[in-house]
């Protein structure tokens, strides 16, 4: 196979095992086509009011603080003498939107979102908004839309403030909290002359919502236990104290008005969210008003945390609810039908109301989950052939008639709490059913997927030892049989295209479950290579061959352990500092080998170092950019002679100078709460543009433009640096420098080449070399360590399988403004840069050492995909949220790396061999 076109067939099989992953796991769980449940009794509110304080964790709200004092003085005598609270504990993710979703909607959201970013409706859904007379909503521009764009009619109004408020560099975020407040004052003060409003108002079914952001951007700019945050809790505890007097006094205190105050997810101690930590996952509920249960006294009360006694709320009922719970208790207050897809169950504890209320509204919240089983059972039992068709039994029809006879006779009897009872059974088993069904086919594509990934990994290893070793002969192909193999594979692909056909499947199963067709043919055609593998194998030293594997399998294990924790690396990176000694190359360069020992221990210490992010440390930022220069100008001393070379190593310097200058001014700027300075931003992105250029600029000597290439990526690193995390690509690059140099050692003692003299290689040239050589066992080694590095340069400095470790702290050069996507592809950026340092040194191996790039890449491909296969076995859909949600994160990732590895080839050859020329000024003589 050419290389373009195994590398173009490597790609597409790469993407096709990532995206199934979504497919298998995250495909979204609503159905449609229920019909709407309502109670049939009288709610107790007319009008209900929703404060969502965005980003409040539950311990900031409820703990005292050091005096004694509350946190929120109006909403701690809420809960002591006037309404129930609990926690309310969310789900990973712990965006905004899911948690708003999951508020309003009662369904957890799948993870096709977040391409949208959480702001738009992936999928249509219902909502307590919708089903109400008329909604009126305030707050921010990222969460209000998206309710009102999936409401029917035009009965959702929202009243937003510019985008541009949402700034992490503004002087006090609580500002935004303020317009809020101000805005649903004068909204009423307004209504008393507008007839049109006054009367709308006065309806029933009517929902009020307040999105409070500043705490949660206050928390991100600031922290959670910061002045600020806490500053802004004490702003919003007055705020809804206003509000809620300004309501009460609007309808003549007539005790209809249910009030409940929430968070869509709470938030870490180093200021964002985004995984499933107990700070993010566990929010406050404070529910007062019409219908609401008073504070109930206990003596005693059970929770596997301690917050009560911290909290000093030990006597008062604390009524813990999941996220979804809220939705059916918002629709039952106000007597609207409950959201189509809401998985929630009613929390009855926290109404006060007759039990006959109680039996029914719980009725109507069985009956509503009952219907999407439904629903969702019939779409599964058209699309599959009857006799594959397996039921969940405890639902069969007979007991959905049975149990709904049962329960309607319990009401019918006054036998409420058995009435109950049975609800919550029947919502159970409904959930459990809904589960079984949206998996149904997960078995059957995850072992399509697993015979590709198998099938895949063989292909790569035969043509590895195909075309790249000389442990086989070139076996003749027998043509005969080589057609009746295709013709018989391409029958049992026809077989399973129709098998699919007749049972309606979408498209992307066909890609699933005929990819190991094509594949598995490849594999089985070089059947005559594995037979001669197999008989030289055999002639090999057994002891040899088992111990080298046994070493494979060790550093491949090692690779995926890092993954759960990051200290394996420190445990890799102390075993190759020990490399030179245990292969003897230390005797013929004791220098290289003690500079390579000693940047391996330095390297060590990064993964052991908490998560960046955690705690900004500024200083060290500025040491590594007078490090980056203190070097430079040693560089300088030795390796440039010509002018023009000189004037772009002075730019790329006078670069990494700027770039420290500015993390400095600008993190004293949003000290001082002057936000991000103009300039700053300015000459941020100017050297972001300009770096790649420049770094082009420089001459394709190997040492030249590697080093090039470490000072145009680390003048925008720093910029994106908080921490210690500044000092890692210096290192990193001085390890992959000590490295290009001690392979030719290596090289040099299995007597594979002649050492080409590094100072004067250039990269320009190398690719022309025709005498690339064969495959040697050291070859596996030297691609192993390519891939340990690339692990070593995604979790050297942090975890970013797990969300909340992203902190938005690093962009703030570049802006302040939220903006998911602009925040994130820098964030991403900060991830690749030092993947492309990896890359770099890795095509300077490749090309010193003869090596043809496809060979060395193809062990890299087969280490990587060893990995993936682990990864795609080790996914759960069981278990803790945050265990599912890691499980998922890492086959993702790998898979993401092994494609990033692909196209970090490419760029690594561009940025290594091409050279911009800048057009030359002749000189004139006059005469």
């Amino acid at each position: 196979m050419d290389i373009p076109i195994f590398i173009l067939a490597a790609l597409l099989v790469h993407c096709v095992f990532l995206v199934s992953i979504f497919d298998i796991y995250f495909s979204s769980p609503l159905v449609h086509g229920m019909t709407p449940q309502q109670t049939p009794l009288p709610p107790p509110a007319k009008r209900l009011v929703l404060f969502v304080a965005d980003g409040l964790r539950a311990d900031s709200l409820y703990e005292l603080n050091s005096n004694g004092t509350p946190q929120a003085p109006y909403l701690r005598g809420i809960l002591e003498n006037n309404g129930s609270w609990g926690i309310s504990h969310t789900r990973v993710p712990t965006e905004s939107r899911p948690g708003h979703v999951a508020l309003i909607a009662g369904f957890y959201e799948d993870v096709s979102a977040v391409a949208k970013g959480w702001k738009e409706n992936p999928v249509e859904f219902d909502s307590v908004f919708n089903e109400s007379k008329y909604t009126w909503s305030w707050g921010s521009p990222d969460i209000l839309p998206m309710f009102a764009k999936g409401a029917t009619g035009d009965h959702v109004y929202t009243f937003c403030y510019a985008s541009e408020s949402e700034d992490f560099g503004a002087q006090d975020a609580a500002k935004l909290d303020i317009w809020v407040f101000d805005h649903v004052k004068s909204f009423f003060n307004s209504s008393r002359s507008n007839q049109t409003l006054f009367s709308a108002l006065n309806e029933e079914k009517v929902v009020l919502f307040l999105h409070l952001l500043g705490i949660d951007t206050n928390g991100h700019a600031h922290r959670p236990n910061s002045r600020e945050y806490k500053e802004n809790i004490k702003k919003v505890d007055e705020g809804v104290k206003e509000i809620a007097s300004i309501i009460d006094h609007f309808y003549g205190n007539d005790g209809k008005t249910a009030f409940i105050l929430t968070s869509d997810h709470g938030m870490t101690d180093w200021g964002s969210h985004g995984a499933g930590h107990p700070s993010e996952t566990l929010t406050p509920l404070i529910v007062w008003g019409a219908g609401i249960n008073y504070p109930q006294k206990v003596t005693s009360q059970f929770f596997g945390d301690n917050f009560l006694k911290e909290w000093k709320l030990e006597n008062l009922k604390r009524l813990d609810v999941n996220q979804a719970d809220i939705a059916p208790l918002m629709a039952s207050l106000i007597g609207v039908p409950f959201p189509l897809n809401s998985v929630g169950t009613l929390p009855l504890e926290y109404l006060n109301n007759s039990a006959h209320f109680k039996a029914e509204s719980m009725f109507t919240n069985a009956v509503q989950i009952l219907e999407q089983f439904k629903v969702k059972m019939s779409q599964k039992k058209e699309n599959t052939l009857s006799f594959l068709f397996t039921p969940f039994k405890p639902l069969s029809e007979s007991e959905q008639i049975n149990f709904l006879k049962k329960i309607r006779l319990y009401i019918q009897q006054q036998k409420y709490n058995e009435a109950v009872s049975l609800c919550k059974t029947l919502i159970n088993l409904a959930l459990e059913g809904l589960s079984y069904y949206h998996t149904y086919d997960r078995l059957f594509l995850g072992l399509s997927i697993a015979m590709s990934f198998v099938g895949w990994t063989t292909y790569v290893i035969l043509v590895i030892i195909k075309t790249h070793t000389n442990l086989t002969k070139i076996v003749p192909t027998n043509n005969k049989k080589s057609t009746v193999l295709f013709y018989g594979f391409a029958f049992a692909g026809m077989i399973i295209a129709f098998f699919l056909l007749i049972q309606t499947c979408p498209w992307t199963y066909y890609v699933y479950c005929l990819l190991p067709v094509p594949v598995w043919y490849a594999v089985v055609r070089e059947i005559p290579v594995i037979q001669d593998l197999a008989t030289n194998v055999l002639s090999l030293r057994i002891g040899q061959s088992i111990g080298f594997l046994l070493v494979c399998i060790l550093g491949i294990e090692i690779l995926v352990f890092s993954f759960f924790n990051r200290s394996a690396l420190t445990v890799g990176l102390l075993v190759f500092a020990g490399w030179p000694v245990i292969t003897q190359l230390w005797v013929q360069a004791k220098t290289r080998a003690l500079i390579w020992t000693l940047l391996c221990v330095l390297l060590a210490i990064f993964p052991l170092m908490p998560v960046v992010g955690r705690e900004p440390n500024i200083p060290l930022v500025i040491a590594a950019g007078l490090l980056t220069l203190l070097i430079s100008c040693f560089s300088l001393a030795n390796k440039y002679r010509n002018n023009e070379d000189l004037k772009v190593y002075f730019y790329q310097m006078l670069s990494i100078a700027l770039s420290t200058y500015v993390v400095s001014s600008t993190h004293d700027s949003l000290k001082k709460k002057l936000g991000l300075p103009v300039l700053n931003q300015i000459i941020s992105w100017m050297i972001l543009v300009s770096s790649p250029v420049l770094l082009l600029l420089s001459p394709t000597f190997l040492f030249q433009r590697l080093f090039s290439i470490l000072l145009s990526l680390m003048s925008t690193y720093l910029l994106l640096s908080t921490g210690y995390e500044a000092l890692f690509p210096l290192v990193l690059f001085g390890l992959m420098f000590v490295w290009i140099n001690m392979e030719q050692e290596a090289l040099q003692r299995y007597g594979l080449s002649l050492k080409p003299k590094l100072a004067v290689f250039d990269f320009a040239y190398a690719v022309d070399i025709t005498q690339f050589r064969g495959l040697h066992l050291d070859d596996v080694r030297r691609s192993f360590f390519f891939v340990f590095f690339i692990v070593t340069a995604f979790f050297g400095t942090g975890n970013i399988a797990s969300i909340n470790s992203f902190d938005p702290a690093s962009v703030y050069c570049f802006l302040t403004v939220f903006s998911p996507f602009m925040m994130g592809s820098l964030l991403v950026l900060k991830v690749v840069i030092p993947f492309v340092l990896v890359s770099c040194a890795f095509e300077a191996v490749q090309v010193t050492t003869q090596l043809s790039s496809k060979s060395l890449f193809l062990i890299v491909l087969v280490i990587s995909d060893i990995m993936a296969l682990h990864f795609f076995f080790l996914v759960k859909d069981y278990g803790s949220w945050l265990d599912i949600g890691t499980s998922i994160s890492h086959y993702v990732l790998v898979m993401s790396l092994t494609i990033f590895m692909m196209l970090m080839n490419g760029l690594a050859q561009l940025l290594t061999t091409q050279r911009l020329e800048l057009p030359r000024r002749t000189k004139h003589h006059s005469t």
